[in-house]
């Protein structure tokens, strides 16, 4: 038990310690993971290798979680639409990485068992670095983000007929020769595990009936049990319940896919897609997420460190080339790929940098290939090395991506090709979500026509077959603005889902037409200091009128008549503009609001200022009522 504390105090305080500086210096969470593993691995030794091990594989069930709650936000027909990418992109990625790397090893002198081995092991992707990267950054959302998943989900399913081939290529027992002439077993490095399994023994039509059982029991469990199964754990009233059976529902499906050779991240998904539309969703994804963070978390650490730095040394330039080699051979398919799929320029290189890495499934496949006896254990050692080393500098291309995009948004480039505006009206919007549509809708209802501008092309497309006239084409690019008219515009409407991206139209529009009324939506406090600085006139926070409504009705049910309710919300509001005003006086971009002293004092005296003058308003509203009554 002494152990056991000690390693959760070292693998708890490395977290704390790593991931908080990595964000602050923009490195992103899975590289401080990966870095706080290196240091309590191989760098202070604080971590045995088979320490290391053993937590991968209890820290893999994050990967599984992590499906799971994607499939959740899956809408089964939006499964059904990406079908073209699953097979296309995904089967395109698989076979030409997979060609290429063969071949390469061939050439270098492995046996064709081998080298179509080593193919199958590189041409899969990082599940878990690519999704949680594209998450944090918000990026799934991109078209460059929406291909990347395609792909990784394409990969995981192949991982399945991928694991039933590799027997078919033993080359031998398991024992092989290492280079200076001593046997290798691949015992040495692989723990041989007894494990439930449901097809053992089972002839290839038993396997294909078990399997098939084993889905379809996952989907009409999902469809018929889980509904009574909640009712029933929702009458114990208990919020651990909920987290109890949302964790055994996803270990159970993992222990069941494991049992009939499937894998469990697939059949966690599959699960999470048939529940997309439950009414318990929400439910289950609050209850699971904080297990799927801390575990992804641990997978990452582990990774780190895992990694042999004493094969590293002997060898750093041929490791550290084959694997950069690795990574730029795999972008420079998946670039291809991306510009053969009408992927924007943009796109192109969020989907090449994300995917090139190799991935942890491919460790899995490392690891049965060696109890297969299709790799000898010195190139086993060195191709989960180059994995793991993949797994780390994954992260450095993400930041090469960022500055890539932001180079392309100065430049104006990488956008796809735009529509030809040909009409000019004195109101602008630009960006149509669902912001810009109710505002455009009031506007048009109203007499007046718009010129409308959105980069979403789907959504341009609906707005057509609804009869609203707009245009495709990122409407903070200079040629489109002027195209629309916003040197004579009276009107412009800001809409856009990316803050940096409001903040950016609204001062080039203020500079080329300083007449310009601008409207903009804001995302927080800091979005509204920044606009104002930038010069918009009126800036409407995104939430705060819904807020403010829903604050009414709260003061209605506890006792407020209907006009004290609605007099205390017309004083906040306005209490809140002339705050807002005054506090943007003070924010400071550089100092943090946790540390600008100036602007807290003045917050807490603007807080009780509005206190004291509700109840002043409140107190006053009381004693005209009672000398009414009298």
């Amino acid at each position: 038990m002494d152990g056991f504390l000690a390693q959760a105090t070292i693998y708890l305080a490395a977290i704390v310690i790593a991931v908080p500086i990595a964000r602050r210096l923009g490195l992103g969470s899975v590289l401080g993971y990966l870095i706080a593993g290196i240091v309590i691995g191989p760098l202070l030794g604080l971590v045995g290798h088979s320490q290391s091990t053993d937590l991968m594989h209890f820290a893999e069930f994050g990967v599984v979680m992590m499906l799971f709650l994607i499939g959740l936000e899956l809408d089964p027909r939006a499964l059904w639409e990406m079908r073209h990418k699953l097979i296309g992109m995904g089967g395109l990625q698989l076979t030409l990485t997979s060609g290429v790397i063969t071949w390469a090893a061939i050439w270098f002198g492995q046996p064709w068992q081998t080298a179509l081995a080593l193919g199958m092991i590189f041409s899969l992707s990082s599940t878990a670095v690519v999704l949680q990267t594209l998450s944090e950054k918000d990026l799934m959302r991109t078209s460059g983000g929406r291909a990347a998943f395609s792909v990784l989900l394409t990969q995981d399913i192949a991982v399945i007929p991928m694991l039933a081939a590799l027997p078919l290529l033993a080359i031998g027992s398991g024992i092989s020769l290492n280079p200076d002439g001593s046997i290798a077993r691949a015992s040495d490095i692989v723990a041989h595990a007894e494990e439930l399994s449901l097809i053992q023994g089972l002839p290839a039509w038993g396997v294909t009936i078990v399997t098939l059982g084993a889905v379809a029991t996952i989907v009409l469990a999902g469809i018929f049990l889980t509904r009574p199964v909640f009712r029933f754990v929702h009458a114990a009233n208990m919020r651990e319940i909920y987290t109890a059976i949302s964790l055994l529902m996803v270990v159970g499906i993992a222990l069941l896919m494991n049992a009939v050779g499937l894998s469990p991240a697939l059949g966690t998904f599959l699960a999470g897609v048939v529940l997309a539309n439950s009414e318990f969703r929400h439910e289950l994804e609050s209850s699971i997420e904080p297990f799927k963070g801390l575990l992804l978390g641990l997978f990452f650490i582990a990774v780190g460190a895992g990694i042999n730095f004493t094969i590293l040394f002997r060898d750093p330039i041929f490791i550290i080339g084959l694997t950069l080699i690795l990574m730029i051979t795999k972008g420079l398919i998946l670039y291809g790929i991306g510009r053969l799929f009408s992927l924007r320029k943009r796109g192109q290189w969020l989907f090449a940098l994300s995917l090139a890495q190799a991935g942890e499934f491919g460790m899995v496949l490392t690891t049965f290939g060696l109890q297969q006896g299709v790799l000898t254990i010195w190139l086993g050692q060195r191709v989960m090395l180059i994995i793991a080393l993949s797994l780390v500098f994954t992260p450095l291309f993400f930041i090469l991506h960022d500055y890539l995009r932001r180079k392309l948004t100065e430049r104006g480039e990488g956008a796809e090709a735009t529509d030809e505006i040909d009409d000019q009206q004195a109101i602008i919007i630009a960006g149509i979500g669902r912001f810009g549509q109710v505002v455009n809708r009031l506007v048009q209802a109203s007499g007046f026509n718009t010129v409308v501008l959105d980069n979403d092309l789907k959504t341009i497309q609906v707005m057509r077959k609804f009869g609203f006239k707009g245009f495709f084409g990122d409407p903070t690019r200079p040629e489109l603005l002027h195209a629309a008219g916003i040197d004579d515009a009276k009107v412009l409407v800001v809409g856009l889902d990316d803050p940096a991206a409001a903040t950016r139209l609204v001062t080039y529009a203020r500079q080329h037409n300083p007449d310009l009324f601008i409207i903009v939506r804001a995302r927080d406090r800091i979005h509204v200091y920044e606009l104002f600085k930038a010069g918009a006139d009126k800036i409407v926070r995104e939430m705060f009128d819904s807020s403010l409504r829903a604050g009414r009705y709260v003061l209605e049910e506890m006792g407020f008549s209907e006009y004290d309710a609605a007099m205390t919300e017309k004083a906040y509001y306005q209490h809140d503009r002339e705050a807002m005003r005054n506090l943007a006086e003070l924010w400071d971009p550089k100092i943090p609001l946790s540390e600008n002293t100036a602007y807290i004092e003045r917050s807490r005296t603007l807080d009780k200022a509005l206190e004291a003058g509700l109840m002043e308003q409140l107190e006053t509203r009381r004693r005209q009522s009672e000398e009414a009554a009298e």
